[in-house]
């Protein structure tokens, strides 16, 4: 087992646990490397395969359409998904140590598959604020109940570091929003009468996450970017309203990081 049982318990009982830092060096300096590359549109990736979204849509202040396609050679991107069609993302992704915790959660023989693998940026100086909310989707015949949060720069709370907290995954708040995000009287109500706790990582630090733990993140107000990946990963057989097909991690039909190698 690479998870003690008292790091379970203490999932269990707080909605998250730290991991420390599962990737290698090398394999952190790659996803660095690889996601400015990603940015700048020297990435040897189909970027129709992926979306992208800018923190700031030029000639406004809000960010921009979460769409495919690359927008533009610039770091100033706020969220760039479906991360799994590249292989140095995907090869990060099917570490022993994530499927043993996707088999504790959803069965020994489930399929697994990635309901999103997603960068986050808040970039130096800028940033969106995160409302309060619970990582589910009403479109979804099933919750997803875990997500894998690595940190790829450090995080603090002067860098606009998540929030979280704990023992707050026990009960959906809002379940009438599609994206279990919080009414300022629920922020009111809970929020205010909680103490949220900071997520204070170092670079490479993974904190495995309880969909339904409240969290929230501030802007960046350092002359540096916050970057960091994260990873939903869901039961197989989930199903969408729309009939959506999500990408096989672990188990038969699995992504390979052989199937995106370039020569």
């Amino acid at each position: 087992m690479y998870i003690s049982p008292k790091q379970w318990e203490d999932f269990d009982q707080q909605g998250y646990v730290r991991l420390g830092q599962i990737a290698t060096n090398k394999q952190l300096a790659d996803m660095q490397q690889r996601i400015d590359d990603i940015m700048l549109g020297v990435a040897p990736i189909d970027y129709e395969q992926i979306m992208m979204q800018l923190d700031r849509e030029p000639g406004t202040n809000q960010p921009g359409p979460q769409s495919h396609g690359h927008k533009g050679a610039t770091l100033l991107y706020r969220k760039i998904q479906k991360l799994e069609y590249d292989p140095i993302f995907l090869n990060y992704m099917i570490n022993p140590v994530f499927e043993e915790i996707c088999r504790r959660t959803y069965g020994d023989n489930a399929p697994i598959s990635c309901f999103r693998a997603m960068f986050m940026n808040k970039p130096a100086q800028e940033g969106t604020y995160l409302v309060w909310h619970q990582d589910r989707w009403s479109n979804l015949d099933r919750d997803p109940q875990i997500t894998i949060y690595t940190a790829l720069d450090p995080a603090s709370i002067e860098n606009g570091c998540v929030h979280i907290i704990p023992r707050s995954h026990r009960q959906l708040v809002n379940p009438s929003h599609g994206s279990g995000f919080l009414t300022e009287a629920h922020i009111e109500e809970i929020v205010s009468q909680a103490d949220p706790l900071p997520l204070e990582l170092a670079a490479g630090e993974v904190v495995l996450l309880h969909n339904w733990t409240l969290h929230s993140s501030g802007i960046n107000q350092t002359q540096t970017p916050r970057r960091a990946f994260s990873i939903c990963y869901m039961h197989g057989d989930t199903k969408t309203q729309s009939g959506g097909v999500y990408p096989r991690i672990f188990g038969e039909g699995a992504l390979t990081v052989e199937q995106f190698k370039t020569s």
